[in-house]
Order: C-alpha cells, then sequence, then structure tokens
C-alpha cells in the first residue's frame, strides 16, 4: 500500500518519506501519538528482514548498570515468563541475528530473520522482554546477570560472582580496550560519557537492586525508543502489530535522557593510567600514548564521513604519512587509529604502543611537526584518491562480513537519530562524497587537520604503562576487603547470604514449566526447506590453470581469490609461510615503492589481502591442503590494472629493506598480542587441538601462540637474523608462487568471467612453472596440557579430542547434539551458575571437538563439568515440541544468508575439503531426522573424548598455579 505523509497508520504518524537511492529502499519515519515512540523502517527487497528497539540511555556511574539491563531484561518477561527467552529462541528459530549490545548512549535489541513468521516471534519475544521484563519480581536476575555475593558454606570465603562482573574482569585487562575506554573518559569529564557504560569491575558491586530497577522504570518507555525496521515485509501489518500489542498500553511521556554536550577545554589534559604485567615480563617497550580529540558532531554526516577517511589516511594505509613519520623515528612499534563517530562528540584518537615512559614528548611533537608539514605542503594527492575510493567501495558493496547489512544501517542510523536528527541522513552518502571530493583539488583535508586536531584544545594525552605486581596487589585487596566484610557480618546476615546464594542456585537449576516454554512461539519443520542450496561452481582451465568460477550476481564488482599450495615448503619452514602474507604489498617492489603500491591497490581495487588457510577434508584431520590466499575485490573495469599490481607483488617483492622487515615483523607482534587478550579461548582451542590433530599442529604452528613465540623470536634477535630471515622469506615465496600450486576461485557475473581469462596472462607471464615436491609433514603428537599465563582475572578453559580417532562417525546429528551441549548444558553450568561469560563446543566434520570457555572465573569447575557432559545426553529426554526447537535452530546456522563474495568462498571451500551436494543434502537430512535415541548415543562419544584427559588452560597465574597437578607445564603467554 502506499502511504502519505501526515496520514496516521495503527496510531503512527507518517512525518516524512524519502527515497534512499544509496541503498535501493524507501525510508519511513513515523511518530507513535499515543506512547511518543519512534519508528523508522526501511524498505526493499532484502529477505533478510531486521527489528530493533533501542533507548537513549546516558549511564549515570562506573557500575555497569546499563549493560547489565542489557544482559537482564532477556531473562524473561510478562508473556514469556521462562529462565531465558533469549536462549529458548537461539535454540529453535531460524534467527540470521539475535543479541544485544550496550554502546556508550544507548542500548540496543536487534533481531533477524528470512522467515516472515519467525521474525514477527522474535519481534514478539524482544518487545515483551525490554517493557515487561521479570526483573521487578525476581531479583536473582539482578545477582545473576550483574553482580552478588557467592558463600556456599560459612568457612569458605565470600566472593563476588555475575556474569557481567566476569565478562568485564576480562575486558578491563587489555591495555588497548583500556586505552580507547580512558579516551572517552578523558574528553568528557562532564558528560555521561565519563562513565564506562560496560561497568568497570571495581564500581559493579557498588550498584543497588533498587537503582537496577529503577533505572528501568524510567529508561525503557517508549517514549524513549527508536524502533527500526528493515527489508521486504508489509510495513501495514508491523505497525498494527505494534500498536495493538504493546505501544497502545503506554502514554506518552517527557523522559530526559538527552546527552548533555561537553565544553572544550583551553588545554589540552594530561592523564596517566597504568596496566598489569606478569612479574617476569620486562616493562620496556610497553607503554601507550595516545592524543585524543574532541572533534564535530555525530549529526554532521559529512565532517564525519571525512574525519573516518582522513583517519584510515593518515594512520591505516601502508602510505599513511602519520604512521611512516612515527615508526621510522623509533618512537614504537605500532601506531594504532581510530574514529569512534557512534557518541555525541566523536573522538579522533592517534596512538602508539610498544613504546617507553621518556619518550612522550617527542611523540607529541612530531604528531604536530607531522601534520603541520602536511597542512602546509600539502597531503598527496593521490593518497586522498586512494583513501577515498577505498571508502567509496566499501560504501557501495555493502559486505558487513556475515553481519545482515539492514543491522549495520540501523546502528548507522542512530548516529544522527539518537540525536534528534534525521535517521537516513549517514545512509546518503552519495551527496556527501561529491563534497569530500573537493578534497582531490582543494585544501579540504588540510583544513581538517587544521580545525579538528592542530587548533583544536578539547584533547587530552594518556600514558598508558605497565606496571609489575599490579593486578596482584589489586586481587590481594579485593580478598582482603571481602574478608573484613566477612567480618562484620552478623550471624543472621551470614546465613541470608548462603540462603541467597543457595536459592539462586536452585533457580538456575530449575526447570522452566512446561506450560511456560510452549508461550515461547516456534516454527514448525514444515516452515523449513528441506533441501539445502546449490552454490554455484563451474570447474574449468584456463592457460593451464584450474580456474573454479562461481556466476553471481554481485553487483558489478568481482572477487579473485589465487589459492596457492604450500606444501613445497619444508617443515622447518612453515612459520615462513604466515610471515610472508603479514609482509607481503609492504614492501618495495622493482616498480613501485610500498607507498606507491598502497595507494595503487586503493585506486583500483576495494582491497588486496594476503593469508594463510588450510582445508581439511571431511572425515580426516589428517588430509589437509594449506593454501597461501591473495583476494581482490574490485570493480570490473579495473581488472587490467589490478593484475598487473597483483603480479609485480607476488613475483619482484625486493625483501632486503631490513629496517621496513624489522618494522612490519614489529607491527605484527603489536597485532598478535591484541588478539591474545581478546581471544583467550580460541588461543586455548587451538592449543589444545594441536596436541591430537596433525591439520590442529599445523593450524596452531602457523596461526596460534607457536607462531606469535616465532614472531615475538624474530623481533627480539632481530639484528643476527635478519639476513637468515630475507633467505627464508626469499625461498618461501620462489616456492609457492608457482603455477603448478595456483587454483583460481572467481566469483562475478557470467559476462565478466571473459575478462578474467583476458587478463589472466597478467598474472602469470612471470610465473614458474615447475613441478613441486610436497612435504609429508610429521609432527610429534601428545598432550602437552599446558596452564598459560595471561595477566587476566579470569579463564579461558579448553577441553577436547577427536572423537573419529576414537572409532566415531561425523553425521549432521552431531550437530543438533552441539546445540543441546551449548544451548541447554553449557549455558546452564558453565555461564549462568559458574559466572562465566561465554562457553560453547566445537564438533567438526574432521572428528576434532572440543569445549571451550570465555572469561571464566572458575578452572576446575569448568572442567568437572565438561567430564559430566555424558551424563546430561545420557538422561537427555525432552518432548517433540522441544526437539523440533533443537532440529529447527541447527537448521538456522545453515541457511544463513550469504554475501557473493561468502557464497564464492564457501563454494570452494567445500570443493578442495572435498564435501559434495550429496554430502550437503544428507548432512540436512540426518539433522531434520534427529531424534532423542540418537542424541543419547552420543554419550558414549562424549565420555570417551572427556576421558582422554587433554586439556589446554589460558588463565590467571595464581589460578594456574592453584591447580598446577593437572598441568605438564606453565607457560607465559606475552614475550
Amino acid at each position: 500500500m502506499s502511504f502519505k505523509k501526515g496520514m496516521i497508520y495503527s496510531g503512527f504518524q507518517l512525518t516524512e518519506e524519502v527515497e534512499l537511492n544509496e541503498i535501493n529502499s524507501i525510508g519511513r519515519l513515523f511518530n507513535h501519538l499515543k506512547s511518543g515512540a519512534r519508528l523508522f523502517a526501511i524498505q526493499n527487497g532484502d529477505d533478510n528482514k531486521v527489528f530493533s528497539i533501542t533507548f537513549r540511555t546516558p549511564p549515570d556511574d562506573n557500575t555497569g548498570l546499563t549493560h547489565i539491563l542489557e544482559h537482564s531484561v532477556l531473562c524473561g518477561s510478562r508473556k514469556f515468563p521462562v529462565k531465558d527467552p533469549f536462549v529458548e529462541l537461539a535454540k529453535g528459530s531460524l534467527n540470521t541475528f539475535l543479541n544485544a549490545m550496550t554502546f556508550p548512549d544507548k542500548t540496543m535489541y536487534p533481531v533477524a530473520s528470512r522467515n516472515e513468521k519467525d521474525f514477527l516471534n522474535l519481534m514478539d519475544v524482544y518487545l515483551d522482554a525490554v517493557f515487561y521484563p521479570r526483573i521487578y519480581s525476581q531479583p536473582e536476575i539482578f545477582m545473576q546477570e550483574g553482580w552478588h555475593y557467592s558463600l556456599e558454606n560459612e568457612k569458605d570465603e565470600i566472593e563476588y560472582k555475575g556474569v557481567v562482573y566476569n565478562e568485564m574482569k576480562g575486558a578491563f585487562l587489555s591495555p588497548e580496550s583500556l586505552l580507547f575506554r580512558k579516551a572517552r573518559e578523558s574528553v568528557f569529564p562532564d558528560t555521561p560519557y565519563k562513565f564506562e557504560a560496560g561497568g568497570d569491575p571495581d564500581y559493579i558491586p557498588s550498584l543497588t537492586y533498587k537503582h537496577f530497577v529503577d533505572y528501568h522504570d524510567k529508561y525503557y518507555h517508549p517514549s524513549n525508543s527508536y524502533i527500526y525496521l528493515y527489508g521486504d515485509f508489509n510495513l501495514n501489518d508491523k505497525l498494527k502489530f505494534l500498536d495493538e500489542k504493546y505501544l497502545r498500553y503506554f502514554d506518552k511521556k517527557k523522559i530526559d535522557s538527552d546527552i548533555k554536550y561537553q565544553e572544550g577545554f583551553d588545554k589540552i589534559k594530561d592523564l596517566k593510567f597504568v596496566y598489569p604485567i606478569s612479574p617476569e615480563e620486562d616493562v620496556s617497550d610497553k607503554t601507550y600514548f595516545a592524543l585524543n580529540f574532541a572533534t564535530t558532531f555525530s549529526t554532521d554526516v559529512e565532517t564525519n564521513l571525512a574525519l573516518e577517511i582522513l583517519e584510515y589516511l593518515l594512520m591505516e594505509t601502508q602510505a599513511s604519512p602519520l604512521k611512516k613519520a612515527l615508526i621510522s623515528a623509533n618512537l614504537g612499534k605500532d601506531v594504532i587509529g581510530s574514529y569512534n563517530g557512534g557518541i555525541l562528540q566523536p573522538i579522533f584518537t592517534i596512538a602508539i604502543k610498544n613504546s617507553n615512559i621518556e619518550k612522550k614528548n617527542e611523540f607529541i611533537n612530531l604528531v604536530y611537526k607531522t601534520l603541520n608539514e602536511l597542512v602546509q605542503n600539502g597531503i598527496d594527492k593521490e593518497l586522498i584518491e586512494a583513501s577515498i575510493n577505498r571508502k567509496e567501495f566499501n560504501l557501495r558493496e555493502g559486505d558487513y562480513q556475515g553481519y545482515p547489512k539492514g543491522l549495520l544501517y540501523g546502528i548507522k542510523s542512530m548516529d544522527t537519530w539518537l540525536y534528534d536528527k534525521e535517521p537516513w541522513l549517514p545512509l546518503q552518502y552519495e551527496k556527501l562524497l561529491v563534497k569530500i571530493k573537493k578534497g582531490l583539488s582543494l585544501n579540504y583535508f588540510e583544513e581538517l587537520i587544521n580545525k579538528y586536531i592542530l587548533n583544536n584544545s578539547h584533547a587530552s594525552i594518556i600514558t598508558l604503562f605497565p606496571q609489575k605486581g599490579f593486578y596482584e596487589e589489586k586481587l590481594k585487596k579485593l580478598k582482603e576487603k571481602l574478608s573484613e566484610y566477612k567480618k562484620t557480618l552478623s550471624a543472621s546476615e551470614l546465613s541470608k547470604i548462603i540462603e541467597d546464594t543457595e536459592r539462586l542456585k536452585q533457580i538456575q537449576e530449575a526447570q522452566d514449566d512446561k506450560d511456560d516454554v510452549e508461550k515461547i512461539p516456534l516454527l514448525k519443520i514444515s516452515d523449513i526447506n528441506r533441501n539445502a542450496e546449490k552454490l554455484p561452481i563451474i570447474e574449468s582451465y584456463e592457460k593451464d590453470i584450474k580456474i573454479l568460477f562461481h556466476p553471481i550476481l554481485t553487483n558489478k564488482i568481482s572477487y579473485a581469490r589465487l589459492l596457492f599450495n604450500t606444501k613445497g615448503v619444508p617443515i622447518e619452514l612453515i612459520q615462513y609461510v604466515t610471515l610472508l602474507s603479514g609482509i607481503l604489498g609492504k614492501l618495495n617492489t622493482k616498480k613501485y615503492n610500498y607507498t606507491e603500491l598502497a595507494n595503487l591497490i586503493n585506486i583500483y581495487s576495494g582491497g588486496v589481502g594476503f593469508k594463510t588457510e588450510v582445508y581439511i577434508e571431511k572425515g580426516d584431520d589428517e588430509i589437509y591442503h594449506p593454501k597461501f590466499t591473495i583476494e581482490m575485490k574490485f570493480m570490473n573495469d579495473k581488472i587490467t590494472t589490478l593484475f598487473e599490481l597483483v603480479e609485480n607483488i607476488i613475483v619482484e617483492t625486493n625483501f632486503n629493506d631490513k629496517q621496513r622487515l624489522k618494522e612490519i615483523i614489529q607491527e605484527i607482534k603489536s597485532r598478535l598480542e591484541m588478539s591474545l587478550y581478546e581471544n583467550g579461548h580460541m588461543v586455548a582451542a587451538s592449543r589444545l587441538v594441536s596436541y591430537f590433530s596433525p591439520s590442529g599442529k599445523y593450524i596452531e604452528i602457523t596461526t596460534g601462540l607457536s607462531f606469535y613465540k616465532f614472531i615475538v623470536d624474530l623481533e627480539k634477535n632481530f639484528n643476527n637474523k635478519s639476513e637468515e630471515i630475507i633467505k627464508n622469506l626469499i625461498f618461501v615465496s620462489k616456492v609457492i608462487f608457482n603455477k603448478s600450486n595456483l587454483i583460481i576461485s572467481f566469483t562475478s557475473s557470467e559476462e565478466d568471467y571473459d575478462a578474467l581469462v583476458k587478463n589472466l596472462p597478467l598474472l602469470l607471464r612471470n610465473l614458474k612453472n615447475e613441478k613441486v615436491e610436497e612435504h609429508k609433514y610429521e609432527f610429534i603428537l601428545e598432550a602437552e596440557n599446558e596452564g598459560l599465563i595471561l595477566q587476566s582475572g579470569v579463564q579461558y578453559v579448553a577441553k577436547g579430542f577427536n572423537y573419529i580417532k576414537l572409532g566415531f562417525n561425523y553425521s549432521g546429528s552431531i550437530q543438533v547434539l552441539k546445540g543441546i551441549i551449548n544451548l541447554d548444558y553449557l549455558w546452564n553450568r558453565v555461564r549462568l551458575q559458574g559466572g562465566a561469560y561465554g562457553c560453547f563446543g566445537v564438533f567438526e566434520k574432521g572428528g576434532n571437538m572440543y569445549f571451550t570457555s570465555y572469561r571464566d572465573p572458575n578452572l576446575s569447575e569448568t572442567l568437572d563439568v565438561y567430564n559430566k557432559v555424558y551424563e546430561f545426553i545420557k538422561n537427555f529426554n525432552v518432548n517433540d515440541r522441544e526437539m523440533t526447537k533443537y532440529i529447527i535452530g541447527t537448521i538456522s546456522k545453515l541457511d544463513y544468508p550469504l554475501s557473493p563474495a561468502m557464497r564464492g568462498q564457501q563454494a570452494t571451500a567445500n570443493y578442495l575439503r572435498k564435501i559434495t551436494y550429496d554430502d550437503i543434502q544428507r548432512e540436512r537430512d540426518e539433522i531434520l531426522n534427529t531424534n532423542q535415541k540418537k542424541i543419547r548415543e552420543y554419550s558414549e562419544l562424549l565420555f570417551e573424548v572427556m576421558h582422554k584427559d587433554y586439556i589446554c588452560v589460558v588463565g590467571n597465574e595464581e589460578k594456574l598455579n592453584e591447580t598446577n597437578k593437572m598441568f605438564k607445564k606453565i607457560i607465559n603467554v606475552i614475550g
């Protein structure tokens, strides 16, 4: 139906309608007259529909109240009075996105689905959750998700427990995370942004239950809400649903949630903070510096987009002049840029890491000197063109790495909508780019530097330096504080804490009422397509090279992937394969210096990437195909120049620039360390799998902790090893870049295939075509059972083995088993009862299987949960409705919508892993035909895997030492 401005539809008055040509959509803005709710609807042909409801939630302290509320409202509601409707939906819906997000000034509850019936179900559960949560009648939700005193026996020590409490304990120990949190706090001392919305663990236990529920009562009202709809749906039906089911029962009211504007500073603030390192670590080269500038308003969409491009231009490419200046001056080993545009006053950050405290003034002076020179002499126009082109390509492509694009558009729209401007302004990028491209002829970007950095005193300089024993002292003080608190308690008060702890445990362990569970809407098996999707793939040969062509409509963008077999590299040099992937494109070639190369790649493509991959054949983790992959995405008319550039990189890179090589290795080390803090669960899991799996060992050596240790050694001993490093890189590159090693995966429209064939000689002209002898890698596999020390208040606990080696086979039913274990057993035992932020199991087709926890306060307790999983599955007994739920939830993972690039990648992966369409359909059939008897049969598999006793834990030194008998060795992760 058509809509007219000013007219009322199911209580919603249409205030604006606009064409959003950039995303082929119509946008409509409504006000719900009775409740005061705002609604922004984007309609188009995308079947991956998105709904979200967002509340403006300025924090008023550091207790993490808004974050704890985000978790808690999804723990049962008026219509759906079960412990965890969120998990029930994860088990049994066809969702393509299901989560909630806490931002510095807003809380968002988004869902997405391709199924219309499912989409409405998701909307219903989420709306009831935010408006009618059980938090008022069940304070145990606050205890579970936020914090509580935990005491099971009178003689035990009192502890703080809570999901968010443990999540933030992990988050606050990453120095990069701490740096950016302090950046926001430092420049907005008089606004809600000075508070940590996620919660500071030192302050979370001061949050009271009363303040918690009062905050919800004030801010979770339709008058403070922003409702968002996206995709292919009947808008009138959705408006009617929102009005009749929810909004008409609220009266509009004035809610003071406006975000206060921060006045500027007379001079730059100078602040110092510390972060913990282990007693064994050296404090040298561990200091961070950050210059942080408050810029414009988020509603100034042109300047915001321009500053995003400026940040990329100055610090993100190999041609970035500020990054080059700082690294060349040996002030640090990595430059980190950031433009945080999702708040009222965005922040531009220039940071350097792995520096030393005495270099602070030199850092500040060089930043200002370099930027002054850029303003006076002008920024290289080719660099400006390259940076604008890269951003424009990404905007037009609209590929958000597996996230629904409608979700990202919704988040982006909040950059203006939350601050009372039209939500579509950030999405209309065409006219913004026209203005920004003035920078190709005028001093557009130079003026931005002048205004927002050089002449801007609304800024801070943060020094973040390491301190040995800092965490240990903090832990000691916390224990003393809790011990002193316990001494002040009367016998009755002590009994009350024990009773509360026990009551919470009983609630967590109790089964939801069957009738209440059945109130959660559920699809039928008949709603599911029984046939698996066929991914397009055409195998052919061109110029004697195997081509895997994926004819897909890609909006005139082509995706080419060059996959080189790396088995010609001897075992002692396989880590150089990964090093090579981190170095190519960042060194000079015979024709271009690395700055020119970076600019040309961005001018002629949407990016060129180099990485290592491993494809494990179905059913056998001992048969695997390691690849060196070069990824390109480009508009079809740029293919000739781009292929010439890539050929120049792989054939004519000059590895002899020792200074540049050292800089790149230092940056690789820096980025790996950042990843170690964020992904401790995967560090533990990767290390664990390397104990028993040949392919897992290869992956761990080339991408895991072993590779990080390899890089640490190269950086530390570079002066002595430089000649050896250069020699090995040259050798490995010559072995890999050979026509006989190459397969090409090409995703594009059918008419673009001819362009690939025509330009293929440009890629191949200087590649050798010799037969390369493949090596058979023989690894020593044993249960290392390591404790890996990371300065953290939480653990990452992994345990597993290969079930095929124990005589079991893969079936699609194993994926249903995984869902049952993840969302019933591990969620309840490790997350809800144990207080970990997360825990999940992985079951691979090659047999590798493991459980791993995330930001977990426990260690031996979690391993005990893993060990008893077989008992849970042995006694698994649910009704048919519950079984249907698990099957639907499993299918939803298989049917996740893929972008054109992802479809091509998946088709190629299936080909290399020898997974046929028949295999995919068989797996789907096995999932759909799974029953309880089949699930119970897996009890033996789980028993056998867990009793192999292969474990790996990343965690706090004290916790690891307390349980040292279970480890063969305990080693430091960092350094």
